[in-house]
């Protein structure tokens, strides 16, 4: 007769409370506006998710992941690239600029954005070299590995790394584009459950949390080794205003020169690092090439592009082919973590390189920072930071999202508990909301619904210097994910974002200050129909949202925000 099976000890109980909970915190990750819908979808059988997280973390059976596969061959950047048609655009543009300074535009609306990256896959001779949170399998995420497919048939070699938390959502069609001759497809840091949607995955992965709680952050995507995009974006429609109901505010930044160099060594890292599986080591999706192209069929053309964006500048395709871009040339300074900084057993933290960078570059501000960061969980030690700067005298202005707006309002409850003494210290804050419309006559490149929801991760420090990347400002950035930020000396750069955050800041935010009758409170203000309105609530938000976020907050570390 069997022994009956161990009663759990009263800390292991403990534990399986903090990561079951942990669970809600991944499940509402800040990927894209479509996980509300798939909570929504999960609730119904959450009791039946949380029975299989429980029996997989108190089994000795749990789900693993393959041995590092022997196909996991090293490679690195090409070095021949000076003959390729977008080095000679490169050279071209810098022509009258300091050889030391790197090239820099702005992409700042959704339909360029999504045009420079197309226009730079096509018009690639020789490799691509893109890394990616989230690459959808939507029409944005197919329309985008298409293209990739269609360069690698032309013989440029492609490799793609993307964060394995929702590639499963994209499996069939990653098994299909890494069929393709001269494409390689890499996962970083795989979950151990391979099957089912992201939640399921999640909770049959629970045993690991440690380290599947670590993820790579950064977006980035390199032509010909010449010509690189950085910014918040993530590949799929709502980063590109393709999107319904609603679309997120974002930027990128077009690179050329010397600091393209810094990115690719900063790929090549994360490439070769025992973080990453190839992904025919975890992805068994039979004929992928059929698959594949199955998945590719109905797409259409090309998306519209504005002839002008809300700066002036023509397409990034139409520059291409005229043979020189519009660009500021500046010095820049990259700030990037490590792969490393997801590894956990028997290892101390590695340094958040790319946060603590951006810490500093503040720290050092003169006169004014000016922020932008979608999710802002500031903790003591944020709040230090901005009591040093009012002390100095310094203005400091912050824009996040207003919880009606935000796609992770676990994490707006996290910031909302600061923001009474961030006001109170003289902070400028601002909150955005869908609730506040566009003007009528919206910017070239501007359309109504790109007002959704602040993704955007900027800071402008005394008007001249421009920080752009992948963290926000919160614990997560901090201490799981792994992000890629620039600091570019610009002041060029710093007027056109500042002009364009001052513009979405004026018609489409409330300005909190301290409540009169209620001390230790905060109002929202704002300019709507032409006269001021103060609400002494958070608006667009019931009370029922409010108590359950409330319940929900006290029992989630805020380090998991």
């Amino acid at each position: 007769m069997s022994e009956p099976p161990l009663a759990p000890s009263v800390d292991a109980l403990v534990r399986l409370r903090e990561r079951l909970l942990a669970l809600l915190v991944l499940l509402h990750w800040r990927a894209r506006a479509p996980l509300a819908r798939e909570l929504r979808r999960l609730r119904p059988g959450m009791a039946s998710l949380l029975g299989h997280a429980l029996a997989a973390l108190l089994s000795t059976g749990c789900a693993s992941l393959p041995p590092p596969d022997a196909e996991r061959s090293r490679s690195t950047a090409l070095e021949a690239v000076g003959h390729t048609r977008l080095a000679q655009v490169a050279r071209a543009s810098a022509v009258d600029a300091d050889p030391g300074l790197s090239g820099f535009r702005l992409l700042a609306d959704g339909d360029q954005a999504l045009d420079a990256r197309i226009a730079l896959a096509r018009r690639a001779q020789v490799s691509l070299d893109i890394q990616y949170y989230l690459v959808a399998a939507d029409a944005t995420g197919r329309r985008f590995l298409r293209e990739l497919r269609d360069a690698a048939a032309r013989g440029v070699r492609v490799r793609l790394l993307v964060d394995d938390l929702y590639a499963n959502d994209s499996r069939r069609l990653l098994a299909g584009l890494a069929a393709q001759a001269n494409v390689e497809v890499r996962l970083f840091n795989p979950l151990p459950q391979r099957d089912g949607g992201v939640g399921a995955r999640v909770a049959l992965s629970m045993h690991e949390f440690e380290r599947i709680n670590r993820r790579m952050h950064n977006k980035l995507f390199i032509a010909d080794g010449s010509l690189a995009v950085i910014g918040g974006r993530n590949i799929a429609d709502d980063y590109f205003k393709r999107g319904e109901p609603s679309n997120f505010i974002d930027m990128d930044v077009l690179c050329s020169g010397p600091v393209v160099g810094g990115f690719e060594a900063l790929f090549d890292r994360f490439w070769n690092s025992e973080q990453v599986w190839p992904v025919q080591t975890l992805l068994q999706e039979g004929d992928g090439a059929a698959a594949f192209a199955h998945a590719l069929r109905g797409l259409g053309g090309d998306p519209p592009v504005e002839p002008l964006d809300r700066f002036g500048y023509r397409p990034v395709a139409d520059e291409l082919d005229a043979g020189r871009l519009t660009q500021h040339f500046a010095p820049a300074r990259l700030f990037a973590d490590g792969p490393e900084k997801a590894a956990t057993e028997g290892r101390p933290a590695p340094e958040a390189f790319a946060l603590e960078g951006a810490l500093q570059a503040m720290r050092e501000a003169r006169s004014q920072v000016l922020v932008a960061t979608p999710y802002l969980v500031p903790g003591e030690r944020g709040l230090a930071l901005m009591r040093r700067a009012r002390a100095k005298g310094l203005r400091v202005i912050v824009m996040t999202n207003g919880l009606a707006a935000t796609d992770e309002p676990l994490v707006h409850w996290g910031y909302a508990r600061y923001r009474a003494e961030m006001v109170s210290l003289g902070v400028e804050l601002h909150e955005l909301s869908p609730a506040l419309g566009r003007p009528a006559a919206a910017a070239p490149g501007e359309s109504a619904s790109s007002m959704g929801r602040l993704h955007a991760k900027l800071a402008v420090i005394d008007g001249r210097r421009l920080l752009v990347g992948s963290m926000n400002m919160d614990r997560r950035s901090m201490r799981a994910n792994t992000e890629l930020g620039l600091l570019i000396d610009s002041p060029a750069l710093a007027v056109e974002v500042t002009q364009t955050l001052q513009r979405d800041r004026d018609v489409g935010s409330y300005r909190l200050r301290p409540a009169a009758h209620d001390a230790g409170s905060v109002e929202w203000v704002a300019r709507e129909a032409g006269r001021e309105v103060v609400h002494p609530r958070e608006p667009g938000v019931g009370w029922a949202q409010r108590l359950r976020l409330g319940v929900m907050s006290l029992f989630i570390a805020e380090e998991l925000l």
